[in-house]
C-alpha cells in the first residue's frame, strides 16, 4: 500500500487528549440559545452543560471549561468596556489553557474581534470567534458545526505548538484572520468574508490551514500581555454626494473627538471644495487623528494616484490601505489608549501592527 504523500497545507495536527484544553467563553448571541420547553420563547442554556448540548466535543479527548459572561450582551449593545472585560478573562486564564473559543454575536463581532486582536501582545495561542445564524438549540442550527470546528481549531497543534496563534474569526467552513474579517451577509450562514486576505483555513473532510498566510510568532518576544486600555472618542464619516460643510464641521467640532474614521471614494478619494478640505486641516491642527479608508470591500487606499488624494495627504490625513473600517476604529481605538506620542500613534497607523493591512 502506498504511503500518502501530505501537501504543504494537509500536515497532520495533534490534539494531544486531556493535556489540551480550551476555554469556552460565551458573551452572548444567538448561539447560546435554546427553546424554553416551558414557554416555547428562545432563552441562554446553561454553557457548563456544554458537553451535553454538543456531545461531540467529547470526541476530541480535550479538556473543555466555559465562563459565561453575567450579564449576557446582546451584541448590537456591545462596548469596548466589555472588550476590555474580555481581554482581561484572557489575560487572566491565559496560562491554563491551550486555546480560547469566543462566542458572539454576529453582528459586532468583527468589530469586537479585532479590538482584541490589538490589545493581546504577544500572542502564542489561539483566539477563534464564533457564533451562528441559527440558535444552537434549532435544528437547523450552523451553530453546532462552527463550535465544534473552532474549539479543534483552538485545540490544534504541531510540534507542540499551536497552529495559528491568531485572533480569528471562524465560520461556515473558513477561518479568517479577525481584523481582516466583515459581516456580508445577515441571511446566509456564510456571514462573513475577508476581502482582502485569503483565509487561514477551510475546513471540509479535513481541515486545510495556509500556512504562508498565518502570522508567525516571533521567539524573541517578551511574554505575552494585554494592553487593555480603549479610547473610545471616536468617529466614522462616510462620505456621500451631497454632504454639507454644516454637517462635517458640526462633527468635526465636537470637543470629545480624538479620531477619525474617513470612509472616502474608491482608492481614497474625496471631494476638493476648498471648505472640506479647510475643515479637515484645521481638525488635524487640533490635534485630531484622520484615517483614510476606502468605502469599497476590495481594494485600497493609494494617495497617490489622483490629485484628491494627494490633497488628502498633504494636509495630514493618514493612508490606511487595505484595512476594514472595523480594524480601523478598533485601532484607532487601542492605539489613542496607549501612552503613545503623536509620531508613534500614526507609525503605528501607518504600518500593521496585527496583519491588519497589506504595508507596501
Amino acid at each position: 500500500m502506498k504511503r500518502k504523500v501530505l501537501k504543504t497545507d494537509e500536515r497532520r495536527t495533534d490534539l494531544s487528549g486531556m493535556d489540551t484544553s480550551v476555554l469556552i467563553i460565551y458573551t452572548g448571541g444567538t448561539i447560546g440559545m435554546k427553546t424554553n420547553p416551558e414557554t416555547g420563547s428562545l432563552a441562554p442554556f446553561n454553557f457548563e452543560q456544554i458537553e451535553q448540548e454538543v456531545p461531540e466535543l467529547k470526541k476530541f479527548g480535550i479538556k473543555i471549561d466555559t465562563f459565561t459572561f453575567d450579564p449576557i450582551i446582546d451584541s448590537s449593545n456591545v462596548k469596548p468596556e466589555q472588550w476590555c472585560e474580555l481581554a482581561s478573562i484572557i489575560k487572566k486564564n491565559y496560562h491554563a489553557y491551550d486555546g480560547f473559543v469566543v462566542l458572539h454575536g454576529t453582528d459586532t463581532m468583527a468589530y469586537t474581534a479585532s479590538a482584541v486582536s490589538f490589545m493581546m501582545q504577544n500572542l502564542d495561542k489561539p483566539i477563534i470567534f464564533t457564533g451562528s445564524q441559527i440558535p444552537i438549540g434549532v435544528l437547523r442550527t450552523d451553530g453546532k458545526e462552527n463550535l465544534i470546528t473552532a474549539a479543534e481549531i483552538a485545540a490544534a497543534k504541531e510540534n507542540g505548538k499551536s497552529i495559528v496563534p491568531e485572533v480569528c474569526i471562524y465560520f461556515e467552513n473558513n477561518l479568517f484572520r479577525a481584523n481582516r474579517t466583515s459581516k456580508y451577509n445577515a441571511d446566509h450562514f456564510s456571514a462573513f468574508r475577508s476581502y482582502n486576505y485569503p483565509p487561514l483555513a477551510e475546513a471540509g473532510i479535513d481541515i486545510h490551514y495556509n500556512y504562508p498566510y498565518i502570522r508567525k510568532v516571533d521567539a524573541f518576544l517578551p511574554s505575552f500581555d494585554v494592553a487593555a486600555s480603549l479610547c473610545s472618542d471616536v468617529v466614522v464619516i462616510k462620505l456621500f454626494p451631497g454632504i454639507t460643510e454644516q454637517t462635517l464641521h458640526t462633527i468635526l467640532s465636537l470637543s470629545h473627538i480624538k479620531g477619525v474614521v474617513l470612509e472616502t471614494y474608491g482608492s481614497g478619494n474625496a471631494p476638493m471644495y476648498d471648505w472640506f478640505i479647510n475643515e479637515l486641516k484645521e481638525a488635524i491642527d487640533k490635534g485630531v487623528i484622520v484615517l483614510n479608508v476606502t468605502q469599497c470591500s476590495v481594494g485600497t487606499v493609494n494617495m497617490d494616484l489622483y490629485d484628491t488624494g494627494k490633497e488628502l495627504s498633504r494636509i495630514g490625513v493618514i493612508n490606511g490601505r487595505d484595512i476594514t473600517t472595523e480594524a480601523a476604529v478598533t485601532k484607532l481605538m487601542y492605539v489613542l489608549g496607549q501612552n503613545f506620542t503623536r509620531v508613534q500613534i500614526i507609525n503605528h497607523l501607518t504600518h500593521a501592527i496585527r496583519g491588519e493591512m497589506t504595508d507596501f
